[in-house]
């Protein structure tokens, strides 16, 4: 079945609210997506594509046709004008989904492979600038501490370019739940720190590994800091007295892949 929608009604309205209203985002347990890869990647990945968006053109592409006929989703067709409202152009996009929200449950994450933990970041764009790097770089859990920008604000999604959804994402309150899921299975924690005792190319970043990078401004907590096994310090050259903090999460995650997969 087909819903058509034509004017700003009350379901425009809720979808609309998802785009920059993150305390509607999770109380409805939904955000909405735009841009093929990322459709694409989150039908892949087995996130729960709630409904599909379309401007009711007349000729959809490839791509288009085969996610609205094969995706287990509600199909919601929408006047051009609103579609481009939500898809933030001034053309409408081909194709919008709205997705559901996992649960922020750590025993999700994979314990014995490569988690990153962004703590209290401000900035979505970095989250899914980081989330991006996890993904390329091999690991397989993006977990985002504190009081923080939501990993599921549009910026964000649009940023990772997709590999958001390809990553186990959780949110936690602080660091004591992270360390309650870490420790007991042996997992190690290593965090990123301009000030950090041991040279990034010194440090093992093998076996079971969080790696923690810290708020663009202030970096870790100090409760972050005393709970790492080890922290590292990237080493650089110029005038430059720090890197972005997604920037730097992604120099430790290069190098963490470099020794995993046993490079000289």
């Amino acid at each position: 079945m087909t819903v058509r929608v034509t004017t700003r009604n009350a379901r425009f309205q809720q979808w609309e609210s998802l785009l920059h209203n993150r305390t509607k985002r999770h109380r409805l347990g939904e955000f909405l997506v735009q841009g093929v890869r990322p459709i694409s990647l989150a039908i892949e990945h087995g996130w729960t594509v709630r409904a599909l968006v379309s401007d009711g053109r007349p000729r959809m592409s490839a791509w288009a046709t085969g996610v609205w006929g094969s995706t287990d989703a509600e199909r919601v067709v929408m006047a051009p004008e609103l579609v481009a409202e939500l898809s933030e152009k001034d053309e409408p996009a081909e194709l919008l989904a709205v997705v559901g929200m996992p649960h922020d449950d750590l025993a999700r994450l994979d314990a014995t492979g490569l988690t990153v933990v962004f703590d209290r970041p401000t900035q979505p764009g970095n989250i899914g600038t980081l989330a991006r790097s996890a993904d390329a770089f091999g690991a397989t859990g993006l977990v985002v501490t504190g009081h923080a920008a939501d990993p599921y604000d549009p910026r964000s999604v649009r940023a990772s370019t997709g590999s958001l959804f390809a990553l186990t994402v959780v949110r936690a309150p602080s660091h004591r739940e992270v360390l309650d899921w870490a420790r007991p299975a042996g997992v190690r924690v290593v965090g990123t720190d301009e000030s950090g005792t041991v040279d990034l190319r010194a440090a093992d970043l093998t076996g079971p590994l969080v790696v923690v990078v810290g708020n663009e401004t202030t970096g870790m907590t100090a409760a972050w800091r005393e709970a790492c096994d080890e922290l590292v310090s990237i080493p650089m050259a110029g005038s430059a007295s720090s890197l972005n903090a997604a920037v730097a999460g992604s120099v430790v995650l290069d190098e963490a892949a470099r020794q995993r997969r046993g490079a000289p």
